[in-house]
């Protein structure tokens, strides 16, 4: 892979747990003009200086199996602030909440987007799924929460059974940005708690290479965003509460288990516009109510349905999920070219 030796320059960001490194200055192959975001994710994929800069930032010693960032990179258009590839440590993913909320914070907080101190400021995102927007609430020049507008979501199958190393179980594919596998955690004997984390790893691997082998997750309107990418093992923390104004809240507890066996520490924004996408298609959740999504950190996004709209001829909705990033601090990665461990290695 191309050596870069510059040091290079990140913004380190949680939302919910989750990591999130923003890479102002990109590798050239992917920001250079003329190409839309959905583009540029096929040619960083392609790229040697994209894959190796990406595993450098991912991989031990500088990052961990379970790092997450993007590289910053021109928009489709002038009708959004920034576009953004998302980077994982086995590639480059099509859509991420957390990251898509902690760079709406940041926008803010650095002053690439303006914004008053009380109010809320939209940062419109250009991302491989589509344009999203994250809506970032300040109060006193500080930031209180950020509301991720999603592409819209649709249920893409229901049921499709799965052989597993626990039995066979039945999933469902739904579209949140990502195709995702969502099962109660139920169905495979465990629970959605921290010490089940290495069990539920290997059984939402298991999952996730099934559906693929078969090509149970082809997008119907663009074939870069097929394939599941992760699975979403779900449990209910108490059944659904009326409020005051009729509507109903939901409490549900989930565990994500994205690309090969990460886990998202935040309840994962596009995986929860999947599971908005399933529990409205059953009219589980109507418009007004709100699910409150646990991760398995307990960390909490609120989400809700923003739209009922139509995808590619299949009822869809579009989400929109609240949480709260952080900034964690900046770096400055350095690489010497003697390293015989460049760009990195991943111990789980």
């Amino acid at each position: 892979m191309t050596r870069a030796t510059e040091p290079i320059g990140t913004i380190d960001w949680h939302t919910g747990g989750e990591p999130f490194r923003i890479v102002p200055d990109g590798p050239a192959a992917v920001t250079g003009d003329g190409l839309t975001v959905a583009e540029r994710r096929v040619v960083a994929m392609a790229s040697d200086e994209a894959q190796w800069m990406r595993a450098l930032l991912c991989s031990e010693p500088r990052g961990h199996a379970d790092m997450y960032g993007g590289f910053l990179v021109p928009p489709d258009d002038a009708g959004a602030h920034l576009g953004v590839l998302f980077w994982h440590k086995d590639g480059f993913s099509t859509a991420c909440g957390h990251g898509t909320m902690a760079l709406g914070a940041w926008a803010v907080v650095s002053g690439r987007v303006p914004a008053p101190d009380d109010g809320v400021t939209d940062v419109v995102i250009d991302v491989p799924s589509g344009r999203v927007t994250a809506s970032v609430r300040t109060s006193g020049g500080l930031v209180e929460d950020v509301t991720f507008t999603n592409v819209a979501g649709h249920v893409h199958a229901r049921g499709v059974d799965v052989a597993t190393s626990r039995g066979t179980v039945a999933a469902d594919i739904a579209f949140g940005g990502a195709m995702y596998a969502v099962l109660p955690a139920e169905a495979v004997g465990l629970r959605v708690q921290p010490e089940n984390a290495t069990e539920l790893i290997a059984v939402g691997r298991e999952i996730r290479n099934a559906l693929n082998a078969a090509r149970a997750a082809e997008h119907p309107g663009d074939a870069r965003l097929s394939g599941v990418y992760g699975t979403v093992f779900t449990e209910e923390v108490r059944p659904p509460a009326l409020r005051a104004d009729g509507s109903r809240q939901l409490h549900q507890r989930n565990i994500t288990v994205f690309a090969d066996g990460e886990v998202d520490r935040s309840p994962c924004g596009s995986g929860t516009s999947a599971r908005v996408a399933l529990l409205a298609d059953a009219g589980e959740l109507l418009p007004g109510d709100e699910l409150l999504h646990e991760s398995v950190v307990g960390s909490v996004f609120r989400a809700r349905i923003a739209k009922q709209t139509t995808a590619h001829g299949i009822p869809a909705a579009v989400t929109a999920v609240t949480g709260t990033a952080h900034a964690i601090g900046t770096c400055r990665f350095t690489v010497d070219p003697r390293d015989a461990l460049l760009p990195g290695f991943v111990l789980r």
